[in-house]
């Protein structure tokens, strides 16, 4: 499926391309339709907007309209979905599709691009299985002329799943579901505090009737006591299991309990369990106060997150393509996530696994249920099983010490790390260790044991409550060498930034001379800049993301009113410019400097040339991003400079730093749940190690795998060897010599409308379902 690069400029001329929302709205549907239509543009095709879903198709006239490149400015960042959705009863009917495929071959459209749930998709496979009855009964009734049929002679169909509640097997996240959990988690943490002061109970609804997507990661996201969920109902004496946890929860110190809900929660029997069930009960046995929060459309609103813009706007370019290269025999296709890749599935396998999840669990298969939704769902509900329902043993008997420490830059998930390493490690049996202040701690002796309730409601507190310092071991190795022996460390837990894997990079250079040092180590990625090799993505750079995000949207905001500015606006990363690439992704940037993408005097003019065209259009606003260290002398004051002196008389220029709030902040869902699972899955492969290295009473681990960087890589977390990682390595600029992101940047300059080369050749290829769900990451 490789082309000639050059290509993709020319794939769409003389084609026609519809694009719809269906269905339930989501999020970040906005980001995805206005990636088709400009995509679209891009490849010389024309697009049209279908207002109102199917009805719009259904109806034709002036609710099909051909959408420009300015028609879809400022649609990032609002939800819902702006060119509107309906439940549509006229297009279940076939007279109703026939009246569509009139709409559409009449204005020549032969592609449809579909955004919208399972039941939107089934929908366009119908369509699509039919078109050739429906055009040969539209010639027959002179509807259409014999040219019109042959010119239409095929229909394409693409499909992005918009659905909040990740229900749609086949893809690891769906558009809107990042942004669902971001509002769910805005709530329980507003509730926390008024829980605490009050000593409650509160239980939680959230939206999922068939799927408990939502609650599951809610649960996890915010260390709740019980999750229900339409795949994994309770046991059959769960009113008593349920009592005791609370009551233990309550014993262990902790002011308040939270119990999270899918609205379609039920028994082994098929029961429903509703909140106000639950709510009477613990009023009723532990005669707590007890109040039920119902969230219902809340989770729908609000701007999408970060995520969830990038999401639907890689979706919406992969659609275009995969519209565009599509032939009579390609089968209808979904664009999904797996991953960090864009994969096509066809959509008929997705909807029939989708469905077959519905009858197991109807069926009250509901093993096969769980194992149906993939491993990324299983993995989430073995953590929480973990972390909620398992008893830390009492004695500590053959237990080994485990010690957990920051190191660097504070990031927002580091604290919820430590909280699910603490908690697997005294689960497993162990004794668990807290170092405060990173290695220069470790070296002065401030460590201390650490119980369940030591890390009780960390998941949502931002920065780092231990404490966390840049210093590097290697100047200290006799005193850290002498605190292991004292406090009998056996394995190390690193969480932290680029200083946490140069750290361990020195840990085990320092073998050689200190057996002490034989211990161990894992290196947990946690830094805003997102430079730790070894992984696609470290816990803190999402939050950080997000930051950035509000923040530009609120500044693009202000120049609504005052038009023809520019803002110049410098983000941190050190030399890594993952932030300021995907901050100009998910905030709609005219350009994003970075230090790995070199640019020239020159391609600043073309920058200031191209903004002085965009203030001729409609849209009189320009936003640039640049890496704080993208370029020594090309400095932040000397581009805003430039710009307004480029710019005198037709923009002005504003510069921001955003400097530290990009540190700081409440932990994303993403980054809350990333970081539980990384520490879980930090302490199982420990405990392991631990074992293989015991010789002769004592651990003694000297060999390269057992000190390593824990790193999600495409689709799984994988532990690789430090000492391997360093020739991916660029230790002067503190980067990974190859980063996936970057092959995101033309899409940025595409979606800011400059004629470059997209190459099409990293197109993902039609894969199979089946296939997929043994391999797919376990995150």
């Amino acid at each position: 499926m490789t082309h000639e690069h050059h290509a993709a400029k020319s794939l769409g001329i003389g084609k026609a391309i519809a694009v719809l929302t269906s269905g339930g709205d989501a999020q970040g549907m906005n980001a995805a339709v206005r990636a088709v239509v400009r995509v679209g543009i891009y490849t010389g095709a024309r697009v049209f907007f279908v207002h109102e879903g199917y009805q719009g198709l259904v109806d034709g006239g002036d609710n099909i309209r051909e959408a420009t490149w300015e028609s879809v400015s400022m649609m990032l960042q609002l939800g819902g979905t702006v060119i509107g959705s309906a439940r549509c009863k006229d297009f279940r009917e076939r007279e109703g599709r026939l009246r569509a495929a009139h709409n559409l071959v009449k204005r020549g459209i032969t592609n449809l691009c579909v955004i919208g749930g399972d039941g939107s998709l089934t929908g366009a496979d119908t369509f699509r299985s039919e078109w050739s009855d429906l055009l040969s009964d539209l010639q027959k009734s002179g509807k259409i002329t014999a040219e019109e049929a042959t010119k239409s002679s095929y229909l394409n169909i693409v499909g992005l799943v918009g659905s909040i509640d990740n229900d749609f097997c086949g893809t690891d996240m769906t558009i809107g579901t990042d942004s669902a959990l971001h509002r769910i988690i805005e709530i329980v943490d507003a509730i926390t505090t008024t829980a605490q002061s009050h000593q409650r109970t509160f239980v939680l609804e959230v939206m999922g009737r068939h799927c408990g997507y939502l609650a599951l990661v809610t649960s996890l996201s915010c260390g709740a006591d019980w999750v229900f969920i339409p795949e994994c109902p309770p046991d059959d004496d769960w009113e008593e299991h349920l009592c005791r946890r609370l009551s233990e929860t309550r014993n262990r110190g902790s002011r308040l309990n939270i119990i999270i809900v899918a609205e379609g929660a039920i028994d082994k029997n098929g029961k429903p369990i509703t909140s106000e069930d639950i709510k009477n009960l613990v009023v009723k046995r532990l005669g707590y106060d007890t109040r039920v929060t119902v969230l219902g459309h809340v989770q729908r609103g609000g701007t999408p997150s970060a995520f969830d813009r990038i999401l639907g706007s890689r979706m919406g370019v992969e659609a275009v393509m995969a519209l565009l290269e599509g032939t009579p025999d390609t089968p209808a296709c979904v664009v999904s996530l797996s991953g960090n890749q864009a994969v096509r599935l066809p959509l008929m396998e997705c909807v029939q696994v989708t469905k077959d999840v519905t009858r197991a669990m109807d069926e009250r298969r509901f093993d096969e249920a769980l194992k149906l939704r993939g491993r990324s769902f299983m993995n989430n509900w073995e953590v929480y099983k973990l972390l909620a329902h398992v008893r830390p043993p009492k004695s500590k008997s053959g237990s080994h010490t485990v010690a957990v420490m920051n190191v660097g830059a504070p990031a927002a998930g580091m604290n919820a790390a430590v909280r699910s390493t603490v908690r697997i490690g005294l689960i497993q049996g162990n004794r668990m260790l807290v170092v405060h202040d990173g290695f220069e701690g470790l070296a002065k002796g401030q460590i201390e044991e650490a119980g369940w309730s030591y890390v009780g409601g960390w998941t949502g507190q931002g920065g780092s409550k231990l404490g966390t310092k840049r210093t590097l071991p290697k100047k200290s190795f006799e005193q850290i060498s002498a605190n292991i022996t004292k406090f009998n460390i056996q394995g190390l837990v690193i969480i932290g930034g680029f200083e946490a894997y140069t750290g361990g990079l020195e840990l085990m250079e320092g073998r050689k001379q200190y057996d002490e040092l034989c211990i161990p180590f894992v290196v947990i990625p946690a830094t805003v800049s997102n430079n730790v090799p070894g992984s696609d993505f470290s816990v803190g750079a999402d939050t950080a993301l997000n930051t950035i995000c509000m923040t530009c949207d609120r500044i693009k905001q202000s120049a609504a009113g005052t038009k023809r500015r520019v803002f110049i606006i410098e983000t941190m990363g050190g030399y890594c410019g993952y932030l300021a690439t995907m901050a100009g992704l998910a905030a709609g940037a005219d350009a994003a400097y970075i230090f790995e993408d070199p640019f020239t005097i020159r391609d600043l003019q073309v920058n200031v040339e191209h903004l002085v065209q965009k203030m001729k259009t409609t849209v009189k606003r320009g936003l640039v991003l640049r890496n704080e260290k993208c370029n020594e002398n090309y400095t932040t004051d000397f581009i805003f400079n430039l710009y307004s002196e480029e710019g005198k008389g037709i923009f002005d220029s504003r510069k921001n730093v955003l400097g530290h709030m990009q540190q700081g902040g409440s932990p994303t869902p993403f980054d809350r749940n990333f970081a539980t699972k990384m520490g879980a899955k930090a302490m199982n492969w420990m405990s392991g190690k631990i074992k293989e290295s015991y010789r002769n009473g004592r651990i003694f681990a000297n060999s390269p795998d057992s000190g390593c960087v824990l790193g999600m890589r495409k689709r799984a977390l994988v532990f690789q060897p430090v000492t391997e990682l360093k020739e991916q390595t660029d230790f002067e600029h503190r980067i990974p010599k190859e980063q996936w992101w970057l092959k995101l940047r033309p899409i940025l300059k595409i979606l800011a409308k400059y004629e470059i080369d997209l190459d099409t050749s990293e197109h993902a290829h039609l894969e199979h379902i089946s296939r997929k769900r043994s391999g797919e990451a376990n995150v």
